[in-house]
C-alpha cells in the first residue's frame, strides 16, 4: 500500500473522534471484543507489523479520556493499564494538550545537543526540586526507561571507575542490550535474545509472600553477604533496584530492605540507583516510591508517568555524581524533545496542584478494600500487594501455594472480553496488576473490580 491509498475494509467508517473530559465515563459494549473494524486492524497489523510486537488486547483505540478507552468499534472500556502506568493524569489532560498545542506551533524539534530551549532547562529544575533529598543536583533527559537505565549505569562507571552491577531477582529494567541482562525474566523480554553486556550480577530480593517470614532487615543481610562473596564492593560500581518492582508482580520489599541496601551502598562507594520507571509520578500515593522509607538515592530513573504518553524519561542524581561524565558523553537525538518537555512540565503541575498523591492513596483504599474481601472469600488470592495506584493479587493453587499462571490468563481474557482492560505480571505470570489512571472515577474503578470478581468466579 502507497501513502495515497486509502486502506478498505468492510467495517463502516469510525465515529467522530471524542476525548479529554467531554467522553462519557462508563464502560459500554456495543459490540463483542475485539469488534469488527478492530478485527481488520488486527488483520492489518499482522501484514505490516513485526511479529514480535504483541497486542495483549487486540483492540484499537480511537479516543481516550478519564478512565475510559473508546475503541473504534464504539465500545468504552475501562482503563486498569494507564499504558502501564504512563497516563496517570489520563489520556488526554487538557493542560497536557493545550502545553503541547503551544509548543508544536513554535517549533518541534532543535536537539537540545545542539541548541538549547528553556523547557529542557525548567524540566530539569523542576526534577532535581521534586526527587528526594535537598543535595544538589544534575538532571538528563532521555526517551525512554530503557534508555534512561542505560545511562544511569553508563554515568555510575564513569564516576565510581568500576564496572560490576548488581540487579536483582524479579527485576525488570528495559529490553536493550544492557537493560535485558538487567532484567530477570527470560520469556518474552531475554529469550534468544543474548550474549548481553557483561559484569551484571544478580542478588536475591525481599519477597515477603514467598520468604517465608524473612524480615527486611534479614533478607537485606542476605543480598548483601552474597554480593560481598561473588562480586566484592572494590568492584562494584552501582546497585540497581525497583522500590517496588513491576513486570516482577508488584512486589513490595519488607520494611528495612532498601534502607539497609542504600546504607550499605553508601558506605562502600556503591551508586544506589533507585529505578522508578513505574512507580514515579504520585503513582504508590507519594511523589516517589522511595519516599515510602525515606531513601535518598544517589541516582533516580524516571519514565512512563513523568509527561502524560509523550516520550521522555531522565536520571536525576548528585551532582558530584551526574557532572563527572566529560561534555559530549551524554545526550542523544531526541532526549528531552521539546514536546515531551512541555507535556512533562504540565503534567507534574497536575501531580502537585491536583494533589494526584492523594487520590493515588484513594484509590488505594478502594482496591485494598475489594481485593481484601475477594481475598478471604477466594483461596486462590494468595497474596494483596502494593501501594497507591499499584496494586496486584497473586493467584495460586490453594492446596500447594504454587503460582497459577493458567488461572490468571483466564481471568484477564474474561474481563478482556467484558470491557476492562487489564494486565497481568510476576516471573511465575500470575499476577494480575491493577494500574488505573488517576483521574478514574470510584464508580468506574468499582464497576472494574466487579467484573474481576465475576471473571475470577468463573474461571
Amino acid at each position: 500500500m502507497t501513502l495515497t491509498e486509502t486502506p478498505t475494509s468492510a467495517s463502516p467508517p469510525p465515529p467522530a473522534p471524542l476525548g479529554g473530559p467531554e467522553l462519557p465515563q462508563r464502560r459500554e459494549l456495543v459490540t463483542a471484543i475485539p469488534g469488527p473494524r478492530s478485527v481488520a486492524l488486527q488483520q492489518r497489523k499482522s501484514a505490516a507489523v513485526a511479529n514480535g510486537v504483541g497486542i495483549t488486547l487486540p483492540v484499537f483505540v480511537q479516543a481516550a479520556g478519564g478512565g475510559i478507552v473508546l475503541d473504534v468499534d464504539g465500545n468504552s472500556l475501562i482503563d486498569l493499564g494507564s499504558g502501564i502506568a504512563v497516563t496517570g493524569v489520563g489520556n488526554s489532560a487538557p493542560a497536557v494538550v493545550e502545553a503541547v498545542n503551544r509548543q508544536v506551533a513554535q517549533f518541534t524539534h532543535t536537539c537540545f545537543t545542539i541548541t538549547g530551549y528553556e523547557g529542557y532547562v525548567e524540566l530539569a529544575e523542576v526534577l532535581n526540586a521534586l526527587t528526594p533529598g535537598n543535595h544538589e543536583k544534575r538532571t538528563a533527559l532521555f526517551n525512554s526507561g530503557a534508555e534512561a537505565v542505560e545511562n544511569a549505569i553508563k554515568i555510575a562507571r564513569h564516576f565510581t571507575g568500576k564496572q560490576a552491577v548488581v540487579a536483582f531477582d524479579h527485576a525488570y529494567h528495559g529490553r536493550t542490550n544492557l537493560t535485558m541482562g538487567l532484567t530477570s525474566k527470560s520469556m518474552p523480554y531475554k529469550s534468544g535474545f543474548g550474549p548481553f553486556a557483561p559484569e551484571i550480577y544478580r542478588a536475591p530480593m525481599s519477597y515477603p509472600f514467598r520468604d517465608g517470614g524473612l524480615s527486611g532487615a534479614e533478607a537485606a543481610a542476605r543480598a548483601i553477604t552474597q554480593i560481598e562473596k561473588q562480586i566484592g564492593a572494590s568492584t562494584l560500581a552501582a546497585l540497581i533496584i525497583e522500590p517496588i518492582q513491576g513486570e516482577g508482580g508488584f512486589i513490595v520489599p519488607a520494611p528495612g530492605f532498601l534502607p539497609a541496601l542504600a546504607d550499605w551502598a553508601r558506605a562502600n562507594d556503591v551508586v544506589f540507583i533507585a529505578d522508578e520507571v513505574q512507580t514515579g509520578f504520585a503513582r504508590t500515593g507519594a511523589m516517589f516510591a522511595s519516599e515510602h522509607e525515606g531513601i535518598v538515592p544517589d541516582l533516580i530513573v524516571t519514565a512512563k508517568g513523568i509527561a502524560g504518553g509523550l516520550p521522555l524519561s531522565a536520571v536525576t542524581g548528585r551532582s558530584d555524581i551526574m557532572d563527572s561524565s566529560h561534555v559530549g558523553g551524554l545526550g542523544g537525538t531526541y532526549g528531552g524533545n521539546p514536546l515531551s518537555c512541555a507535556a512533562a512540565l504540565a503534567t507534574i503541575r497536575s501531580y502537585v496542584d491536583d494533589d494526584l498523591s492523594g487520590r493515588a492513596r484513594a484509590i488505594e483504599t478502594v482496591l485494598r478494600g475489594q481485593l481484601n474481601a475477594l481475598r478471604a472469600a477466594d483461596p486462590r488470592v494468595g497474596d494483596v500487594r502494593g501501594r497507591g495506584a499499584m496494586i496486584a493479587i497473586e493467584l495460586v493453587d490453594p492446596d500447594t501455594g504454587e503460582p497459577d499462571a493458567v488461572l490468571t490468563a483466564a481471568v484477564a481474557r474474561a474481563a478482556h472480553a467484558e470491557g476492562v482492560i487489564l494486565l497481568t505480571c510476576g516471573t511465575y505470570g500470575n499476577v494480575i496488576r491493577f494500574l488505573p489512571p488517576l483521574t478514574i472515577s470510584d464508580d468506574l474503578l468499582r464497576d472494574g473490580l466487579a467484573v474481576v470478581r465475576k471473571a475470577l468466579a468463573a474461571s
